[in-house]
């Protein structure tokens, strides 16, 4: 195996979860060496991959479909954030989740949908009509949230989402 190549495989290795653009601009290597070294390790079968919104997330072999997604939304802040209120507060609602993180209800909307698409969250409605989310493996899940930290490129993206949201960029 080759220098790059061990390290892309390395990196993903210590990084779980990395998406591809994250991966190439961490390692300082051009797209296309991280597509082919990143296409040779797959074809030997050493990563397994997860498409998730829109990006492709990269994992050593090993984790199963439910933990690959899991881990992916975790890399995302305001995901993050929402699964660290349910952890504390079981089956908050989207109002609270928009107040504990200062963030618009449509975009606590957005990321509740992505969870409850990704399996990681189910959501439910109480008898006023409002919906609240429960997480689908609360304990599993919080072992997740210890492997994995947003980068700082995800963390930025999610702060101006937030800027939007807020009209602070019209």
């Amino acid at each position: 195996m080759s220098d790059v190549r061990r390290s892309v495989h390395n990196h993903i290795e210590s990084h779980p979860g990395v998406h591809f653009n994250e991966l190439a601009r961490e390692l300082d290597i051009a797209t296309g060496q991280a597509q082919y070294h990143l296409r040779r390790l797959l074809e030997a079968g050493r990563l397994d991959t997860e498409e998730l919104r829109g990006r492709t997330h990269y994992f050593p072999t090993g984790y199963e479909t439910w933990e690959q997604r899991t881990i992916a939304l975790l890399r995302r802040e305001t995901v993050r954030g929402i699964i660290v209120v349910a952890l504390e507060n079981p089956e908050p609602s989207a109002a609270d989740l928009a107040e504990e993180l200062d963030v618009a209800r449509s975009t606590i909307s957005w990321h509740v949908s992505t969870l409850v698409e990704a399996g990681v969250a189910e959501k439910c409605y109480d008898q006023q009509g409002r919906s609240h989310i429960t997480l689908t493996r609360p304990e599993e899940t919080r072992r997740l949230l210890d492997e994995v930290t947003p980068s700082l490129p995800d963390r930025l993206v999610d702060r101006f989402t937030r800027l939007v949201d807020d009209g602070l960029l019209d």
